[in-house]
């Protein structure tokens, strides 16, 4: 009997669209990545030709030596061992511990009991309070706890809307492309329409609004329920930041389109020109301007998403996240309460760092001198590392990139030479795919082929993170490409 006849489950009968989905980031790369590495911890590398893996595929910086925020993690320590709060004083003596990282966890206590216990299940009060704050702050505006959903993560909010929001098979979203493959992979376990719009790279990724109405009107005619538009800023895998003006033609749409405005702003503080616009802050500025005499934009629906996984924080493995609810009908709001409470909370330690991000430190407190100079010794080393990669890009032939602009990405165009693209063809891959495939196998640097992400059709790109220490591994990219492009020419 065949082995698949032995076992309820075989790859013909799960659920299709699982199969169907997509996540190039920790694809068949990533995968032959962790397998090099395997190789080399275990000492049998030694006929690679590198000596270390660069995991430059997917944003998560703990991972590539980013060190933790001290505050942070010291009132982490105390929530998971209380008990440490009865040893202060040797802890401010031997350990650097200040005043104010007790005063925070007696408050995170209070609000969580325990970071063993359950939560509510839009989680702690308090600490969406914080949240609340955080967004006043932020944008100018009043913000209501009660409009805020803590998640594990940004992604674990996506998936909750998403599963909201996608009613039947000819339910569409407007995503752009290029994108985070989270978005078509959650649509298409959801068995939804993905309806693409495409960003405008001349412009460092901007939004193209005309190009959205097109998609919209397309998907339209072919019977497609479009329910709402997601955003991206600044934008995972382009590093493009909006301004207000592009913001606010999203928000138009979403106004004259009825469509729900899903604002995925993780990257927030990874701006490096100019400044990081929320959708927020558009909308209530849009709310009170003259364009809303006759009450235009008072029922736009807006979800903004934000998480302690990027930024200077970059504590993903904590899983901690928010998504702030703008104009949604309060019938809808309970049925997102009851679809958040069958997974019962968010990781409870993971809520307790969001409370540490949108409230850190203060220039009063203790903790403040360590804190700024640790986040800005962040920014700025990504600053530097993405200027370095961007550099080299720009001196490789075929290459072109945008400036990086925000987020923890860069996504060069590149031109392959047509026996490249002939070999790739002759492998079963797809050109870019084939590249970075290479590039892996001779440099141990992983990055993502462009087809992961989309792309206009008759162009190749790749994306690459920035968050690996040091430029020394820019170089082997370098390298690496001019010698591939010798031997297709």
């Amino acid at each position: 009997m065949p082995a698949s006849q032995l076992r309820s489950l075989n790859i013909d009968n799960i659920n299709p669209h699982i199969k169907e989905a997509k996540y190039a980031v920790r694809g068949e790369l990533a995968v032959k990545s962790e397998e090099f590495r395997a190789q080399l911890q275990k000492g049998e590398g030694k006929d690679l030709p590198f000596d270390s893996v660069i995991s430059a595929n997917i944003g998560n910086p703990q991972q590539l030596d980013q060190k933790p925020i001290t505050f942070f993690r010291q009132v982490a320590s105390i929530l998971e061992n209380p008990g440490l709060l009865d040893s202060e004083e040797m802890l401010e003596k031997h350990c650097g511990y200040k005043s104010d990282v007790f005063e925070r966890a007696r408050q995170l206590l209070k609000d969580v009991k325990s970071v063993g216990a359950y939560s509510q299940s839009q989680g702690a009060p308090g600490i969406r309070q914080s949240v609340a704050n955080f967004i006043e702050r932020r944008d100018g505006y009043p913000a209501d706890a009660a409009t805020i959903f803590l998640s594990a993560g940004a992604s674990s909010g996506v998936n909750t809307l998403m599963n909201v929001i996608c009613a039947t098979p000819q339910t569409g979203v407007l995503v752009p492309i290029p994108q985070y493959p989270l978005y078509t992979a959650t649509l298409s376990v959801l068995n939804a329409k993905c309806v693409p719009y495409y960003l405008n790279e001349e412009s460092n990724w901007s939004t193209d609004v005309s190009g959205m109405r097109s998609a919209l009107e397309k998907a339209k005619a072919e019977g497609i329920d479009v329910r709402a538009v997601v955003v991206i800023n600044p934008g995972n895998p382009t590093g493009g930041s909006l301004a207000p003006e592009g913001i606010n033609e999203v928000l138009e749409l979403a106004a004259e389109e009825k469509l729900v405005c899903i604002a995925d702003e993780v990257y927030q503080t990874n701006v490096f020109q100019g400044e990081f616009h929320s959708f927020k802050k558009g909308l209530r500025d849009l709310q009170k301007s003259r364009k809303n005499k006759e009450g235009k934009f008072d029922n736009v629906e807006l979800a903004s998403l934000h998480s302690i996984s990027k930024g200077m924080v970059g504590e993903c493995g904590h899983r901690g996240g928010y998504y702030e609810m703008i104009g949604f009908d309060p019938e809808v709001t309970a049925q997102i309460y009851k679809f958040v409470s069958i997974m019962l909370c968010p990781p409870v330690i993971g809520q307790c760092l969001l409370e540490t991000m949108v409230n850190p430190p203060t220039s009063s407190q203790p903790s403040y001198p360590l804190y700024r100079a640790e986040y800005d010794g962040i920014a700025q080393g990504l600053k530097d590392r993405a200027n370095a990669l961007y550099t080299t890009f720009s001196k490789m032939e075929g290459v072109s990139c945008q400036s990086p602009q925000g987020s923890m990405y860069l996504f060069p165009t590149i031109t392959l030479p047509p026996k490249a693209v002939e070999a790739a063809q002759e492998a079963g891959k797809s050109a870019d795919e084939y590249y970075c495939l290479r590039l892996l196998e001779a440099t141990g640097v992983c990055i993502v082929p462009g087809s992961g992400f989309g792309q206009r059709e008759g162009t190749l790109h790749f994306r690459t993170t920035f968050l690996a220490p040091g430029t020394e591994w820019v170089g082997r990219i370098e390298e690496f490409h001019k010698g591939f492009m010798a031997e297709f020419r």
